[in-house]
């Protein structure tokens, strides 16, 4: 059979299923799932229409990174602390706060700050973006059109009275229809939980059991309370540490690589040197 009458075949037979018109959202759910065991559908297509139902019904509360856990800038500090801030961060882009600590008065392109070297009279209130306000109760779906039609990629959301309340960008709506967008820190599916980099640093997946974290690092981490190094790190902090964060958890160093709003991904692990070492 080639490829065309394959094609008119799985339409055929997927268009057969959808005769029967479901009646609720459950109904539809259902059918997907039927197909998804016919093999009219693959994981990911299933994945990403049950993701896109989701977006349908979801907030931006429910995805939203808290106002604790933004990465914000302060138009006060140097334009070196500012810059180091972005390259220490590596984000995009930056809600700006000005002299009230609650009030963000703008978005600052890390692109932007490029201007710095080259521009002698750089003034860094010149180089915000409006920023766009919304309600914590904006649907996602209609945040993703917004997002769309006008170009932008992060809102500032507020509660009932106007406070900051957190933010959403683009990436995290579209994840949650595709999932998790990769990025340098991610891993191979294939590749080992924990990986030895050029420079003697390891990177580490959040799930990876203690038992084979402590066998790497030659740690007597208890397994009884949690089983993975996500869950060690949550216990040792009591929060959710934000991406390029750095503490120390007995003998180690520890920097967060990737984590969101949700949960912890990828850490980077050294060992601290001895004092007879240093």
């Amino acid at each position: 059979m080639d490829e065309a009458n394959s094609k008119l075949s799985w339409l055929e037979r997927l268009g057969a299923l959808l005769m029967r018109e479901p009646e609720d959202r459950e109904q539809l759910v259902e059918l997907l799932q039927r197909s998804y065991e016919r093999n009219l559908l693959d994981a990911d297509a299933l994945g990403m229409i049950e993701g896109v139902m989701q977006v349908s019904e979801a907030q931006a509360r429910d995805i939203m990174v808290p106002r604790a856990q933004m990465d914000v800038i302060d138009v006060s500090e140097s334009i070196d602390r500012i810059v180091a801030q972005a390259i220490e961060t590596a984000h995009s882009r930056f809600p700006v706060i000005g002299e009230n600590k609650d009030d963000v008065i703008g978005i600052l392109l890390a692109k932007d700050l490029l201007r710095y070297y080259t521009d002698k009279d750089f003034n860094l209130r010149d180089m915000l973006r409006p920023a766009v306000f919304i309600p914590e109760s904006k649907r996602l779906n209609v945040l993703l059109k917004d997002f769309r039609s006008n170009r932008n990629h992060i809102a500032i959301v507020v509660d009932e009275y106007g406070g900051v309340a957190g933010m959403v960008t683009i990436e995290d709506v579209l994840e949650q229809i595709v999932g998790d967008i990769e990025d340098e820190y991610d891993f191979d599916e294939t590749e080992a939980n924990i990986v030895r980099d050029r420079q003697g640093q390891y990177r580490v997946k959040a799930q990876t059991e203690i038992a084979d974290f402590n066998a790497t690092f030659g740690t007597e981490f208890s397994d009884e309370d949690f089983d993975t190094v996500g869950g060690l790190v949550l216990s040792h902090l009591g929060r959710l540490p934000k991406r390029g964060e750095q503490f120390r958890i007995g003998n180690l160093n520890v920097k967060v690589l990737r984590a969101d709003s949700r949960r912890l991904h990828a850490l980077l692990v050294d060992k601290l040197k001895a004092e007879s070492e240093a």
